[in-house]
């Protein structure tokens, strides 16, 4: 598949240690490479949360090579999809972008046992994620085929 006829989606939380890291790892895995997978934090932390990457290692997905990455103006205006997870304002917005807010408990400073009801629930938001993504050009497609069904003669 090219790059523009899958969807990019861009995963955001604060520091880009916990949340963002294993939505990435479930949604990497889970879509293969129908989608363009990223993700970034707005004040990153030094390293990913080891708690993390221990859930995320009971479940058969390997995050522990990952480095968190600050989030970048560029990385949001490539993305067709935004998916945040408590930076709030720090994330900026352009139009043409799908923005969901997915309000979940930050990892930070949790154990692993506190770590395994937010990465249950990231799976569960991650896994009704693909069958609502769509690239742009296929959303603007369906809006001309709309748009030109209504103005046909009939």
């Amino acid at each position: 598949m090219s790059d523009t006829a899958r969807p990019s989606v861009l995963l955001v939380c604060v520091h880009h240690a916990g949340r963002s890291q294993m939505a990435a790892g479930f949604l990497a895995h889970l879509a293969g490479d129908r989608v363009i997978v990223k993700s970034a934090g707005s004040l990153p932390a030094d390293q990913v949360n080891p708690a993390a990457v221990a859930a995320m290692a009971e479940v058969g997905i390997d995050i522990a090579s990952a480095a968190p990455r600050v989030l970048t103006a560029e990385a949001v205006q490539a993305s067709d999809y935004v998916i945040t997870m408590g930076c709030g304002d720090a994330c900026p917005v352009f139009p043409g972008r799908t923005y969901l807010e997915w309000q979940l408990d930050d990892p930070a400073g949790k154990g692993v046992d506190a770590v395994r009801p937010i990465r249950d629930e990231i799976r569960r938001r991650v896994e009704a994620l693909p069958a609502g993504i769509a690239p742009r050009q296929s959303r603007i497609a369906r809006y001309t085929a709309r748009a030109n069904t209504a103005t046909a003669p009939r």
